[in-house]
């Protein structure tokens, strides 16, 4: 039997974490994320120098890049060993990473929200293909971020002859997550939340392992909760806590945007500026067919939404999250994970399991590099760890690959003069090299699987061939031996290009 239903202030709730355990916290961003429970830990550990020693496990990023979100639990002493699926909106727990303070795991993040599944039934992890021949695959590092981290939590196992990765299962203690309201009884309903996440499996999760389930709301209610609108039973939930105004605001970025859970058409966004940028997602709107299962990146990718609405395309096709809405339009920045006027908000594993099995038709992804064979890095980016999100399950999986990037990065400034292209101040950075620190999509791979590829920047477009990268698209005015070839790190294949979509290049 566990001990009744408490009401506790956050201060009180996390009072109750014991030093060494496991805590898995939800959220993506900001939306879903339990802002006052991650305050009140750092201001606990920060007085009492306890609870110390923890062991961090989330799926997606959570953070606003600077103070809030997991940023409040990046103090040396009190982690001891992180599990996370993206790194840059913390910055301060990258930090503790890249300094080998605290040993430090990055693993995708639909593996990480499905492994809480795994963890509630005692079932023994994850068998998967994701992350196979990536920095993430044992044979490459087993996601292993520094030196000090040495326990081996993936391994290669062979099942009916072929290679799959398992990624290991371990007792979750606290399961930290958010609500929208609570019933006398604990009932959790998630009305006014942009995302659902993984609350239920990590709440599961901790439950059959005897842990805490604390549960931050914005408010309780006398009245019964409708059973149609419970996420997470309230058998499952130790301590309510009803967060401050300012801790329980729907995004980093908004306190409550009412389009994030109701019915309706999206606002067409405000017409892009002319840019490289808008070249980019011009070129990449072509290859979206119709009646598409469509899923976008976060950064350049973004694009795609304001220009298909230009051109009057944006209900020709449906745009899915990973974090769980399907339909709608995305949000940017600090509301990422959130989607204005969404058809269907299911939960994040859920979503992950439709695109493991192959359900997107469409992934545009970005890159910070990209070498001679196709592989893709954007998780090392020198100084700082930014980690893999969604990206290793989305790339892998979707039918048709689109990584959209400038040619070269840094300072790039363009021109039209006529319908041609100039380049009137190259990027200083290189993102066609010969090396790239860390893969997170590897392109021999994707070939084996029938994956079509493409990489689409500014001046050129590339698909992935039998031999690499086929050149198959120039900019007109650009000159392929100078502005081309001269500027990467490797030579493509090169055989009768064909000039890229005058309309990518209109100057509105």
């Amino acid at each position: 039997m566990r001990p009744a239903l408490q009401i506790l202030s956050a201060a009180e709730a996390v009072a109750r974490i014991p030093d060494g355990t496991t805590v898995a916290c939800s959220g993506l961003v900001g939306a879903g994320h339990p802002e006052a429970l991650t305050a009140a830990l750092e201001e606990r550990f920060k007085t009492d120098n306890s609870p110390n020693n923890l062991t961090l496990v989330y799926a997606a990023g959570q953070g606003d890049g600077a103070q809030r979100g997991l940023n409040h639990l990046a103090h040396p002493g009190l982690l001891k060993r992180v599990i996370g699926g993206h790194w840059n909106l913390a910055p301060r727990l990258g930090q503790l990473a890249l300094a080998g303070d605290i040993e430090a795991y990055c693993f995708p993040q639909g593996i990480i929200c499905q492994l809480f599944r795994e963890i509630a039934a005692h079932r023994p992890g994850v068998f998967t293909k994701v992350g196979l021949n990536t920095f993430i695959d044992p044979a490459h590092g087993g996601g292993r971020l520094n030196k000090k981290t040495s326990e081996p939590l993936v391994e290669r196992v062979k099942l009916d002859g072929e290679d799959w990765l398992r990624f290991r299962a371990f007792p979750i203690d606290v399961g930290l997550i958010r609500a929208t309201r609570a019933d006398r009884a604990g009932n959790l309903t998630m009305e006014r939340e942009g995302l659902v996440g993984e609350v239920l499996p990590i709440a599961q999760a901790a439950r059959n392992h005897g842990g805490l389930v604390i549960a931050q709301v914005e408010s309780i209610s006398d009245q019964p909760a409708s059973p149609h609108a419970v996420r997470v039973p309230g058998m499952l939930i130790d301590a309510l806590v009803v967060a401050a105004p300012g801790e329980h605001d729907q995004t980093f970025a908004e306190p409550f945007n009412a389009s994030y859970v109701e019915a309706g058409r999206a606002v067409a966004p405000k017409p892009m500026p002319f840019s490289e940028r808008k070249i980019i997602a011009r070129r990449v709107l072509r290859e979206i067919a119709p009646g598409s299962i469509v899923n976008l990146g976060i950064g350049m990718p973004e694009g795609v939404v304001p220009v298909a609405a230009e051109e009057g395309r944006l209900d020709k096709f449906t745009l899915t999250l990973e974090s769980g809405p399907i339909g709608g339009m995305p949000a940017g920045g600090l509301s990422f994970g959130c989607s204005a006027h969404p058809e269907a908000i299911i939960d994040q594993p859920a979503q992950f399991d439709f695109y493991d099995g192959g359900g997107l038709d469409v992934a545009v992804l970005g890159a910070v590099t990209i070498d001679a064979e196709g592989s893709v890095n954007i998780s090392a980016l020198g100084d700082r760890f930014a980690g893999v999100g969604g990206f290793v399950n989305i790339a892998q999986n979707a039918r048709k690959v689109i990584f959209c990037c400038p040619f070269r990065a840094g300072g790039l400034e363009i021109a039209i003069d006529n319908g041609q292209l100039q380049i009137q101040t190259e990027g200083r950075h290189c993102k066609f090299v010969k090396q790239i620190p860390q893969v997170a999509f590897h392109g021999p791979s994707a070939r084996g699987r029938g994956q079509e590829v493409f990489y689409i920047t500014e001046r050129v477009v590339f698909r992935l061939g039998d031999h690499g990268l086929d050149l198959i698209e120039t900019a007109s005015g650009i000159d392929v031996e100078n502005e081309i070839c001269a500027q990467m790190e490797f030579r493509p294949n090169i055989a009768h290009p064909k000039p890229m979509p005058a309309e990518c290049f209109r100057k509105d």
